[in-house]
């Protein structure tokens, strides 16, 4: 069968309208790349994932952000200094746990070569890296990962509709007891007078197999049964939005994505590290400013575009989650461990119990 998105089979997750890509990429100038690492019969299922804010240069042009700690079993760089100062002045990179630090180097090494007084006229920077252990699979002790693999998925970061499933980060990740990895969806909001997007992107290796959940329908009937495997896994929630949301306001839309999540089956395991990193482009802060004041804008909270963007982070967090594990393949590791795919077939038979498919152009998801 032919591997597709749920949305693809006739089922949309809420109520908003997708973007063109219903991508992250959807954000204005935000570019996703990739470089995946695959070599089962050398014990090599990893890679890296790079989100780039927008089009220019991340550390002259610093974008707002925020941070929502779920559950904080994880190893990460760059958090702290972005609930300090709430800007984000790097690409923010995906890996595999024992990958961060030369990942870390990779976004370095991009971000000096791009700015040649870093460490010297203008200090440092801070460049973010997030994880999930991708042990099951990877053997992660190897260090397959290099600088050059974090510079690389850099350089090919596109702003069209990023591949999903078992790449880049996502190569050797397990959601739900079956092969996930990297997801991504979007919602377009819009009020009189103002319109824009909102993007999630997910790396997903976590949940129990008997509380996976798709639009409210528990999966317990499946007849195929997945690998049992740890719950104590991770998920990795990015937000992007080209609406003008300060960090405060970005606190407060990830934790909206913490919905998204409950609704597949997450419970935040004690040994799951679950993170979520929120930017907005829509203003961003020069490194040197040549005046003492900055303005820029933010939208209101007393009108109903701030829910909808609660909405939307919800929505297309939930969504993203589902396309990691729809478009994901089978992977059997070098020790002859085998996490499948989702078993699409099945899953659409169980869904079309509960539920209508939709009709083309709908928006809602539930039929009587």
């Amino acid at each position: 069968m032919t591997k597709k998105r749920l949305r693809e089979h006739g089922y949309s997750v809420g109520r908003l309208p997708t973007g063109v890509h219903n991508s992250i990429t959807d954000v204005a100038q935000v570019q996703v790349g990739h470089t995946t690492l695959k070599e089962p019969s050398q014990g090599i299922l990893t890679g890296v994932t790079a989100i780039l804010p927008h089009s220019g240069n991340p550390f002259q042009e610093k974008v707002a952000a925020a941070v929502h700690v779920i559950n904080g079993f994880g190893k990460t760089t760059g958090l702290i200094q972005i609930e300090e100062l709430g800007v984000l002045e790097s690409p923010i990179l995906l890996t595999n746990t024992f990958s961060v630090p030369a990942v870390t180097e990779g976004g370095l090494r991009w971000l000096m070569e791009a700015n040649p007084t870093l460490g010297r006229q203008d200090g440092t920077v801070n460049v973010v890296t997030a994880e999930c252990n991708d042990g099951l699979l990877n053997q992660i002790r190897g260090l397959h990962v290099r600088p050059e693999h974090a510079l690389k998925a850099i350089h090919s970061a596109q702003s069209n509709r990023p591949a999903e499933g078992g790449v880049g980060a996502g190569t050797g990740m397990v959601c739900f007891g079956w092969k996930g990895g990297i997801g991504t969806a979007s919602r377009r909001v819009s009020v009189p007078g103002l319109s824009g997007h909102i993007g999630s992107l997910v790396l997903t290796n976590f949940g129990d197999p008997e509380d996976l959940t798709i639009l409210g329908v528990p999966m317990t009937g499946l007849r195929e049964r997945p690998t049992p495997s740890s719950t104590d896994g991770s998920i990795i929630i990015v937000l992007g939005t080209d609406l003008p949301l300060d960090s405060r306001q970005l606190k407060r839309l990830a934790k909206r994505a913490t919905f998204g999540l409950a609704r597949t089956g997450s419970i935040a395991h004690h040994g799951s590290g679950d993170i979520v990193i929120a930017f907005s482009n829509a203003n961003r802060q020069p490194h040197r400013s040549e005046t003492p004041v900055l303005t820029s804008r933010r939208i209101a909270e007393d009108g109903p575009l701030i829910s909808l963007c609660f909405r939307a982070a919800a929505e297309a967090t939930e969504e993203a989650i589902l396309n990691s594990l729809f478009l994901a393949e089978t992977v059997t590791s070098r020790e002859g461990r085998t996490v499948a795919a989702l078993p699409q077939k099945e899953v659409l038979k169980w869904l079309r119990k509960y539920k209508r498919p939709l009709e083309s152009g709908s928006l809602h998801p539930f039929s009587g």
